[in-house]
């Protein structure tokens, strides 16, 4: 995601911190769940599924195929894939839908309406602020239905909320197929690491998406249309129907990250796994910013005997971003959890892995804005041998990156913690 301020809507931002800071929200782990997980660990997984559950009021689906798509060229081929395969129906959402990468994907989309497909894409005003107007144009008057989140100029379909984005990034095709993660429609994904310049946008950038199949492809078309309906736009055809369950398919969840009564799902889901973890959380996030919370249960797990590790960005397009993420390594590291810092390119996924069985992929990072703000969609997948595969790219992952000694984090200069300090006036906002 872009974190690039742009000087026209710098203002916007002021408004916003003036007029009241966001306020964490309370996960309420029961103590009871984390008694249950003492006495009996085997049933850890379990339980985990029932807090997802509970907190997501939706179940997790058996006989789904996943597939783990490496990077954003992988995924942008999937995402290709998908919308000329498609019949009837396409539900597309992206925060970024850029120039560059946005007409190959609005020129895919008019083709599919041309044959006849439904064709509905939302896009967030913010994340789409620099693309210019005859791009979604184009695409309504070749008869896709385009909705743009939370438009940053009075309207007269919803009310201006200047912290609030679709942060989602969502293809669904037919209700057959699912694809989610961190890939937006978005140049970077075109760079290389021959890519020398000076903004973070034209650097190789680091992702991760899934491509499914399979019956919990319904449970994504629900938040698509849910956040249709709350954005007021044009009514739209019933979803597709749920497709049948693969034989041998995994378990899969879809669950929803608009904060909701001070209890977005994604962070609470995320934190009852880390609190029922036996054996290792191994976390990948695009922005490290964590909530009071977070810091709590990764230290918890860590001092348990937990393997905790985290991935997080060496190199941003947020300096304030890593900066404050920085600034807490101190408590982190001294609780024994591990930090790296991903080098070479822009790391921007979202993903992860605990005891090997449970994974997420998503949209979501590991940060305020995540929590507090965004809408976000995550996929939680239980499954042993799909764990395999992210472990392996966390692995990965683990060796394009710096290991961050305390002993050096300690003596870091005079500049570098100043830096830290100023941008924790605004860590509730990036």
């Amino acid at each position: 995601m872009k974190r690039t301020m742009r000087g026209a809507l710098m203002p916007l931002v002021i408004i916003a911190a003036v007029a009241g800071c966001a306020t964490e929200p309370r996960p309420r782990t029961s103590p009871d769940l984390l008694a249950a997980a003492a006495v009996d660990p085997a049933r850890n997984l379990d339980l985990m599924r029932e807090q997802g559950e509970r907190f997501a009021h939706v179940p997790f689906l058996a006989g789904n195929r996943v597939e783990l798509l490496i990077d954003g060229p992988a995924t942008f081929n999937a995402l290709a894939a998908a919308i000329r395969s498609a019949r009837t129906r396409i539900d597309m959402e992206s925060y970024e839908f850029d120039e560059s990468a946005g007409w190959v994907f609005a020129d895919l989309l008019l083709a599919a309406k041309r044959r006849g497909v439904e064709v509905n894409l939302i896009y967030d005003a913010w994340g789409a602020n620099d693309t210019r107007s005859a791009l979604f144009d184009q695409m309504r008057q070749g008869g896709v239905k385009v909705l743009e989140y939370n438009p940053l100029r009075p309207n007269a379909r919803v009310p201006i909320k200047v912290n609030a984005r679709d942060h989602r990034k969502l293809l669904c095709v037919d209700g057959k197929i699912a694809i989610t993660g961190g890939v937006n429609i978005s140049r970077v994904y075109w760079n290389t690491l021959e890519h020398a310049a000076a903004d973070p946008n034209d650097k190789a950038w680091r992702d991760t998406d899934v491509r499914i199949e399979g019956p919990v492809v319904a449970q994504f078309e629900h938040y698509f249309m849910e956040t249709w309906q709350q954005q007021k736009g044009p009514v739209l055809a019933d979803a597709p129907p749920a497709p049948p369950a693969i034989p041998g398919g995994m378990t899969v969840q879809a669950i929803d990250g608009a904060p909701d009564d001070g209890q977005p799902l994604i962070y609470r889901t995320l934190l009852a796994a880390i609190a029922l973890s036996q054996t290792s959380v191994h976390l990948t996030t695009g922005f490290f910013v964590p909530t009071p919370d977070l810091m709590q249960a990764l230290e918890g797990a860590a001092r348990r005997g937990i393997d905790v590790q985290v991935i997080v960005p060496g190199r941003s397009t947020s300096d304030a971003a890593v900066a404050i993420g920085r600034s807490e390594y101190g408590r982190l590291l001294q609780s024994g959890v591990k930090l790296h810092e991903f080098q070479r390119r822009i790391l921007h996924a979202k993903t992860a892995v605990i005891d090997g069985a449970w994974s997420a992929i998503g949209s979501s990072n590991l940060d305020w804005r995540s929590t507090v703000w965004n809408n976000e969609i995550d996929a939680i997948i239980l499954d042993v041998e799909f764990g395999k595969k992210m472990e392996k790219l966390f692995k990965a992952d683990l060796a394009s990156s710096k290991t961050v000694e305390i002993s050096a984090w300690q003596h870091r200069s005079l500049g570098k913690r100043i830096q830290e300090l100023k941008a924790q006036l605004f860590e509730r906002l990036l």
